[in-house]
This record gives C-alpha cells, structure tokens and sequence, in this order.
C-alpha cells in the first residue's frame, strides 16, 4: 500500500518556473525513501506539496490514500496533523523551552492538557534530549537543535515524516546520528520521505533513492552498505 504517491504532477509558478514535469513515483506504507538532485531539482517543491503549503499545476497527489487535490484547506490542517515536517533550519521559538518548543503542535491541535507532559518527554526521550527540556534552544548546539525540531515533528505520532535537507547544516558526525534516528523511526513503521543532497552519506544506508534532475525522475535505485 501507498503511502505517498504523485502521478503526472507538474508544478510551475506565476514566473514561469517549471519546478516539477510530470513527475511519478510512490513511497510505500512504512518505506525510508531518500530524495536527491541538485539545488532546484524540485526537492523541496515535493515536500511543500505533500504538505499542502503548496498545490500542482497538473497531476494527482495521494497521501494515506487520500487524494490531496480534494482536500479543502480546513481539512488540510487536520490531515496534516498526521504528518511530521523537518526543514534544514529547525524554525524554533528561542523564548520558549525545549519543552514548549515539542509542546506546541500539542496545544494547536488541542490536546488533552493532562497528557501533553507525557507525550512530550517521550518525545524528548527518543531523540535523546529527556534532560534538556527546559533549556533554552540558545543553549544547545545546532545538531540538539536539531534533534528538538525531530522531537516536534513526532509529538503527534506521525504515519509519515517528511524532511527537507534536515542534515544540510550540520558536520557528518551529527548528520550520521540524525539519519540513525530516522532508521529507527523507520524500524517502527514509519514513513520517510527524506531530501538530502549528502549523497555519500546517504550511499551507507539501504534504501530506496528517488533522484531528481530539473522536475524529472533522474533514477531510482537500491542502494546497500559500503
């Protein structure tokens, strides 16, 4: 079963700019799948339309069977709630706690207060962060930093994560322990969808690759360990 899946989908903005050309492919139900191309290639486009902060031009989106094309925008927010969204900057609220930060998706979806606690350490507790919840992100490093915008995106147990370059500002040491969060994520059953341009990075880890090239399916492979 599907997951994700574009058929046709074309994006092209008021300037002109084709972002995507009748693009295809599918991401299976509990499937890790990386998203490659150059800058451009329509990566983050992809991950802006399965959102729906964003719609094609042409084509159909399906996301958990649901057409996206049919989904109002109030209903959008609610779909969304099923999704979990990394970006390379990790878009934190630096006067709120670490706490608060994994906390906020929690309060907007209105949450029973009496479990936000719960859900927010064991959140906290699977990026490994448990003992930081009420730091400032200030007082963190890029790669903690990091790891609190994972623990936000997964507060509301997401079926899927999409992620946007979430490794692009950090050193490969801290690269390779966020994409071994993402494995464990997956060992779970849950989808990824992740954009990334570390291709020898991502050329270690045993899983499907969807390449980009100017809006267009470039390759897909299997890749293994090295």
């Amino acid at each position: 079963m599907n997951m994700i899946q574009f058929v046709q989908v074309s994006k092209r903005y008021d300037s002109g700019y084709e972002a995507l050309a009748q693009l295809s492919f599918e991401v299976k139900k509990g499937e890790l799948v990386f998203l490659t191309g150059h800058s451009g290639a329509g990566k983050t486009t992809i991950i802006k339309l399965i959102a729906m902060l964003d719609r094609p031009t042409q084509g159909q989106i399906f996301f958990n069977q649901l057409n996206l094309n049919q989904i109002s925008p109030r209903d959008a927010l609610q779909l969304r709630q099923q999704m979990g969204i990394i970006f390379q900057n990790p878009h934190l609220l630096m006067d709120r706690t670490v706490f608060d930060n994994v906390a906020l998706p929690l309060h907007i979806t209105n949450f029973d207060p009496r479990e936000i606690p719960k859900r927010v350490r064991a959140a906290l507790d699977k990026v490994g962060l448990l003992k930081k919840e009420k730091s400032l992100p200030a007082a963190l490093s890029v790669g903690e930093q990091q790891r609190v915008s994972i623990a936000r995106a997964i507060v509301n147990k997401p079926v899927a994560l999409l992620a946007d370059e979430p490794t692009g500002n950090l050193d490969p040491e801290l690269a390779r322990d966020i994409m071994t969060l993402f494995q464990q994520f997956h060992q779970v059953g849950v989808t990824l969808l992740v954009a990334s341009h570390d291709l020898a990075l991502i050329a270690k880890m045993p899983h499907r690759v969807v390449s980009l090239q100017r809006g267009r399916l470039k390759k897909e492979k299997e890749t293994a360990y090295a």
